[in-house]
């Protein structure tokens, strides 16, 4: 009888601390240097006194290991007393304060570099400020400051500043004439995070948009110069994990412009398009990743389409914005593999295929399947890592285009191609 009444009493006891939820103690940070204890806090759902989750954990480290200024976080769940535990979220920090250096040719052969400064991890509170100088044929300048959490963990506010000018080819049916383009804007945007994988930003751009021709102008080619509102709208879904240089996961953005002039003559137009992202871990050191883009923008016959045809954002080695179109579809995939890492170094490679299409300014939806209008480019490329400096990837690729009037070329950067 004293036996039963030992396993009962026993039975109860297991039953009332399997009953009780674990709680958490006390979030600690640790490893962290520059970024704010504070901030990490404030952006993670695991706090004191909540319920022990590992699936928030989870979340908590991957949106940690997503900011700029962490090459890396992991967690530790230690017991504390009476079902309490203290959690513990380990940081690893890259170095924030990046210079940049792009160097590349105008369409005229020129030397043409870009150089900039960004500061990734302003107050120890994940804020980006910096800007660039560009010297493409003429001079230009942009500052950027962008704090996600500025306001709280899910509300933050966005400021970019521009002076562009470059020298843009404008393709009309007879010939391709030069102009003298500059955008000269100021834009302010608000961010909100509704949850761990879905955020919202939404604001006005004005801006004025001024093309010259250059040249002799024998054939009374148009000149432009407006004063214009962007009402802009993004939309996001991430679900991509890091490991350092390894990405695995899938990602969508959409992106959403419409805008209205102060002239008269010229009609509002819209732009959408969407990028989907899509990357997979193959084996101990390779890496699959893939761009998907579909865009389409009001279709007026017009030489000032929105999008370009160029190596520096699209197909690589096709040349400097060789042409122009009111729709787009773009596939870049490609496979990156680890030749060598020691420490602090990553040497990687990668081959790739970088193939799109374009609707021609007042076109139809055949114009998608035209061979002029059809690029292919396989290449091969290497990149040069710094696994502790936030985005410290240098690239270079080489194209070789396979279709209807292909050229080929190398093509550098700082950071993934995509």
């Amino acid at each position: 009888m004293f036996k039963r009444i030992i396993i009962f009493l026993l039975l109860i006891s297991g039953l009332y601390s399997y009953g009780q939820e674990k709680i958490v103690h006390d979030l600690k940070v640790q490893g962290n240097k520059k970024l704010k204890t504070s901030f990490i806090k404030s952006i993670s759902t695991t706090k004191s006194g909540s319920k022990l989750d590992t699936l928030i954990i989870e979340q908590d480290i991957l949106r940690l290991k997503r900011l700029p200024s962490v090459s890396h976080a992991y967690y530790q769940v230690f017991p504390s007393e009476d079902n309490q535990y203290n959690v513990f979220y380990n940081i690893e920090e890259n170095f924030t304060l990046i210079p940049s250096l792009n160097i590349y040719t105008t369409n005229n052969d020129e030397f043409a570099y870009r150089a900039g400064l960004y500061e990734f991890n302003a107050l120890g509170r994940n804020i980006t400020v910096g800007g660039f100088y560009q010297k493409d044929i003429y001079s230009s300048y942009a500052v950027n400051f962008r704090a996600p959490y500025l306001f709280s963990n899910k509300f933050g506010l966005a400021i970019n500043h521009q002076d562009l000018t470059t020298q843009e080819p404008v393709f009309f049916e007879e010939e391709t004439a030069d102009y003298k383009y500059n955008n000269k804007s100021l834009e302010v945007l608000g961010l909100y995070e509704i949850n761990f994988k879905n955020r919202f930003e939404l604001g006005l751009n004005y801006f004025t948009e001024d093309y010259k021709f250059k040249g002799d102008n024998i054939n009374n080619r148009p000149e432009l110069k407006v004063h214009k509102w962007l009402v802009k709208g993004i939309y996001e879904y991430n679900n991509l994990d890091y490991y350092y240089q390894y990405i695995s996961g899938f990602r969508s953005q959409f992106n959403f412009q419409y805008v209205t002039s102060n002239n008269n003559m010229l009609p509002d137009f819209f732009i959408g398009w969407n990028d989907f992202f899509y990357f997979k871990r193959i084996g101990e050191r390779g890496n699959w990743a893939n761009r998907l883009r579909m865009g389409l923008s009001t279709n007026d016959n017009t030489p000032f389409a929105p999008f370009s045809v160029d190596n520096n954002l699209n197909v690589r080695g096709v040349g400097n914005t060789i042409d122009r179109g009111t729709g787009v579809i773009v596939l870049n995939t490609e496979y990156r593999h680890t030749l060598y890492e020691k420490d602090w170094f990553v040497l990687q490679g990668n081959a790739f295929i970088d193939s799109g299409t374009w609707r021609n300014p007042g076109g139809d939806f055949g114009d998608f399947s035209k061979d002029d209008n059809v690029k292919v480019y396989p290449g091969l490329g290497f990149r040069f890592i710094h696994k502790k400096i936030y985005n410290a990837i240098f690239r270079i690729d080489y194209g070789y285009g396979i279709t209807k009037d292909a050229t080929r070329g190398f093509v550098f950067g700082i950071g993934q191609y995509f």
